[in-house]
């Protein structure tokens, strides 16, 4: 699912719908049980994405992956007619941006989260009170996708401009839906709810703030910018879909690209 969600996400900020997907298994050794699990995955995700699984490649490589090793890689097309493309040049200054909760962690900073939890099978297992559940439960949810919620606010509104929340979280993915150098991102920290599992993970590393908001979601996966006046209006029929969305800030004139405050 994190593997389909990583491409049609990245899809869907464009005003694109994904049409079909693909995928790509390499292991040291085909276990069929493995493989016919990883791809219920993938075909999982394409459900919820609404495109088609039309095929893939399995790769048997000893010697170049350990027994119970394997890699998975995938790859999207979507469809977008040229004059409805979303790629922010109608932002401008006032806009305000609209953040769609995450389910989690989704599929980045887990190089940071492996240092700060050992990868043991008695850690993951541990129950944490300020997450009300596992460890492993909490950072193994799957990368929620918005596919149909980005298409289906699109027949109702215009989107100036969609940012995926990936690796880079905050600082680097809100500036890409900007079209000028002349306009940056303000976010207000306090608009959301920050899940336990990013305070914990803060509180356990001693992470500043510029890097965890430079590395992980913090509870919003994916953030539009909207004109002011259909702000409330996007918000509510968010949360009629299901999601829990709020406003997290505005787009201003001026320099830096973005602030958090």
């Amino acid at each position: 699912i994190d593997c389909v969600a990583m491409c049609v996400n990245d899809i869907v900020c464009s005003g694109a719908q994904p049409l079909f997907f693909l995928d790509y298994i390499a292991t040291g050794k085909s276990i069929p049980e493995k493989i016919e699990s990883i791809v219920k995955g993938v075909a999982e995700g394409c459900q919820m994405a609404g495109c088609a699984l039309i095929g893939g490649e399995t790769a048997e490589m000893p010697g170049f992956y350990a027994e119970d090793e394997y890699d998975l890689a995938g790859f999207s097309v979507g469809i977008v007619d040229r004059d409805e493309i979303i790629d922010g040049s109608k932002i401008r200054p006032g806009d305000k941006l609209i953040g769609i909760a995450s389910s989690g962690v989704h599929s980045n900073g887990f190089s940071l989260v492996r240092k700060l939890f050992p990868m043991t099978r008695e850690s993951l297992n541990e129950w944490y009170d300020e997450l009300n559940g596992r460890l492993g439960d909490i950072l193994l949810r799957p990368t929620k996708i918005y596919v149909k919620t980005i298409l289906g606010l699109m027949q109702k509104f215009e989107l100036k401009g969609i940012a995926n929340i990936t690796g880079g979280g905050f600082i680097e993915n809100i500036p890409r839906m900007l079209n000028s150098e002349s306009l940056r991102i303000a976010i207000h920290k306090d608009t959301w709810t920050v899940p336990p599992i990013f305070t914990l993970m803060q509180k356990l590393g001693d992470i500043s703030e510029e890097d965890i908001y430079n590395t992980f979601n913090m509870g919003v996966g994916m953030v539009l910018a909207v004109d002011a006046a259909i702000a409330d209006e996007v918000i509510r029929t968010l949360n009629d879909m299901g999601e829990e969305a709020w406003c997290i800030g505005e787009v201003e004139a001026g320099e830096g690209r973005i602030r958090i405050c």
